[in-house]
């Protein structure tokens, strides 16, 4: 494993009282009010891109990416993965983590940086994640940002059928496996609005794969059941108090915009903007509108806007 330098960028470690190690990346100014970005399944801090932590940066933000337990440099966990048959059934391992779990990862990291409250901005599963430690540590949360996410209700956010047969694909076992199932999966998903950068995301997956500490597909099968453990958070998600901001595309066939939509409705005074064209990624043409939103919804909050109150 890297060694732990503390510079700003460079892999970090915290060793957590549950005995997992998480990495994480930690840039910009650390006076700064903190923005902890926690990715999607299967995607590793890196997945954010360069790009997207440097204009948060600007912005005036420090900005601490986490890898979720079972995926880049953090702890894979000491467990079989589920079998395909309980995927399929939505029949988690008596074993089995939940998002519950994987938010309290994340805690651990703001422990670890002497980190009170922070903007917490989540994507797809990261979103699930982020929007559980909203509900659970309401207390360390300054704001909430749900990307292309969903509340785990049987009827929102389903993927469209052509997104089921690609990821019911073999899983790849080496590295430019990786890379071509990576850029069939986001060409495909990324919406028609936002074609991809094929050399772009073929270094993206590429990294990942060799950032890699375990097996991925085994990684990303024990997220599946995590996700599957956590079923509808749809009452949780009422009790969220964090001012909330939803951000989702009108062409996502991984996550359908219905996620985003009740994720809005389950989350009292949250604001919910839909990005036309843009679907289940955000490409280097959204990195700026994307990080603006996040930027303004944070800043609200600093000024004492858009907070809901509990009578």
């Amino acid at each position: 494993m890297p060694d732990s330098s503390g510079v700003a960028g460079a892999d970090q470690y915290a060793a957590l009282p549950s005995g997992l190690t998480i990495c994480f990346r930690d840039h910009g100014d650390r006076t700064d009010p903190a923005i902890l970005l926690i990715a999607g399944m299967g995607e590793d801090l890196t997945f954010w891109t360069e790009p997207f932590f440097d204009a948060l940066v600007a912005r005036g933000f420090r900005v601490v990416a986490i890898d979720n337990r079972d995926v880049g440099r953090s702890t894979f966990v000491d467990a079989p993965p589920p079998a395909l048959w309980r995927q399929i059934a939505a029949c988690p391992r008596g074993d089995a983590y939940a998002l519950a779990d994987m938010a309290q990862d994340a805690v651990g990291v703001l422990d670890h940086l002497g980190i009170a409250r922070a903007h917490v901005v989540g994507r797809s599963m990261g979103g699930m994640i982020a929007q559980t430690l909203a509900a659970t540590a309401p207390e360390r949360v300054l704001s909430l940002t749900s990307l292309y996410s969903t509340t785990g209700a049987k009827k929102a956010g389903r993927p469209a059928l052509s997104t089921i047969r690609l990821l019911a694909a073999p899983p790849a076992r080496t590295r430019t496996e990786a890379v071509r199932a990576h850029l069939r999966l986001t060409g495909h998903v990324a919406g028609r609005g936002y074609p991809i950068d094929d050399a772009a995301e073929a270094a993206i997956a590429a990294r990942g794969w060799d950032r890699s500490a375990g097996d991925p597909a085994a990684g990303v099968a024990r997220q599946i059941q995590a996700i599957q453990r956590s079923g509808d958070r749809t009452a949780q998600l009422s009790t969220i108090t964090a001012p909330t901001l939803v951000i989702n595309g009108d062409r996502d066939p991984l996550v359908d915009p219905s996620g985003g939509t009740a994720t809005a409705r389950a989350i009292r005074s949250a604001q919910h903007v839909v990005v036309p064209g843009m679907g289940h990624h955000i490409p280097e043409a959204l990195v700026g509108p994307v990080t603006q939103y996040i930027a303004q919804h944070a800043a609200r909050v600093g000024e004492g806007g858009n907070h809901v109150r509990i009578s």
